[in-house]
């Protein structure tokens, strides 16, 4: 224990925050580091220093950094899209009576965007938080994720998954179609393919823009957390007992084997992959964090396990830092930065 915590001890900031950690994320200038907790507050930690928002009445369900201000977007179960300022201030974005909104997603390009799941709508607003549109499913949107350019945003859902144009006033978007429960999206950094995970233990995937389908299978549990790496050459997969890695070149993911790193006594439940590099954070049902080198196969043990599940997970911008936060409430920011 007292070896894997070596990393922690050194260079981390920790604190136990006394509910559920549900999701992490730092704002725009990697200083000021947000956590989305179970009892509706928004934990905030900079420079070494905690403070605590009330946001929701009941949990925080999705986070995301604001994509103009300084601060961060959250969602809740009490139906309310908000602002949160660094320094602890509201905005009220939007209202959805009782649909929870379980998913929120920002783009800070040249045209900022930032969107919000609630029930079966997708919906889109400026920069400001001025409503654009709202973008209609078939069934329950369950993963939203724009594209690295912001022209395009996917949305999973129950059998497939829709990729819409953000600027379009279509009402059409395009269909990727595949039987079953689909569970999140993300898009390739290139736009050359989209993927889900799947209620079963499996991710689907469509190339762009041939619509070809992929079948990524064979996990002992469920797929919770994905993403492709910055260069888009691997996407970094939890849902084993290793970091499951799948080629996106050379003609795969299919018929090509997973590259598999780090095994670890239980099963990867969080991914985050590095904002500028070939490395990736990933955090375990056990509390284990590990983080990996994919080019060296190298791993290092950041924490070790028995401080409840990793459920939250996230780098910095510039890769710096990277908290983590778990089931039980533990909580951690990690500074890489230091010689």
């Amino acid at each position: 224990m007292s070896d894997l915590d070596q990393l922690l001890n050194a260079r981390g900031n920790t604190a136990e925050l006394g509910a559920h950690a549900i999701a992490a994320c730092f704002d725009a200038t990697g200083q000021t580091c947000a956590f989305a907790m179970g009892d509706g507050s928004l934990r905030l930690a900079t420079a070494g220093l905690w403070s605590s928002v009330t946001a929701h009445k009941g949990a925080v369900l999705s986070l995301a950094r604001h994509p103009v201000a300084p601060g961060f977007i959250t969602g809740g179960d009490d139906g309310r899209l908000l602002a949160v300022s660094l320094e602890g201030g509201i905005t009220e974005i939007a209202r959805f009576g009782s649909k929870w909104v379980d998913h929120v997603a920002s783009y800070a390009g040249k045209v900022p965007l930032l969107a919000a799941a609630a029930g079966k709508n997708l919906h889109l607003f400026n920069g400001k938080g001025e409503v654009l549109r709202a973008l209609p499913h078939p069934s329950t949107v369950t993963g939203i994720a724009f594209d690295s350019k912001g022209k395009r945003i996917a949305a999973s859902h129950y059998n497939g998954a829709s990729l819409w144009f953000t600027a379009s006033t279509s009402e059409t978007p395009r269909k990727l179609e595949w039987k079953g429960s689909h569970t999140g999206v993300a898009i390739h950094p290139q736009g050359e393919a989209v993927v889900t995970s799947m209620q079963e233990n499996a991710l689907h995937g469509w190339t762009l823009p041939e619509g070809k389908h992929m079948r990524m299978a064979g996990y002992p549990a469920k797929c919770e957390s994905f993403g492709f790496t910055r260069s888009g050459r691997w996407l970094a997969t939890a849902g084993a007992d290793t970091i499951v890695l799948w080629p996106f070149f050379g003609g795969g993911p299919m018929g090509k084997a997973p590259l598999e790193l780090g095994m670890g006594d239980g099963i990867a439940k969080r991914i985050a992959c590095h904002p500028e590099t070939e490395v990736l954070a990933a955090g375990f049902d056990t509390g284990l964090l590990l983080i990996a080198d994919i080019a060296q196969e190298h791993i290092l043990p950041v924490c070790g396990p028995g401080r409840g599940a990793i459920s939250a997970l996230a780098w910095n911008p510039s890769g710096s830092h990277l908290a983590f936060g778990t089931e039980t409430g533990f909580a951690g920011v990690v500074d890489f930065s230091r010689r």
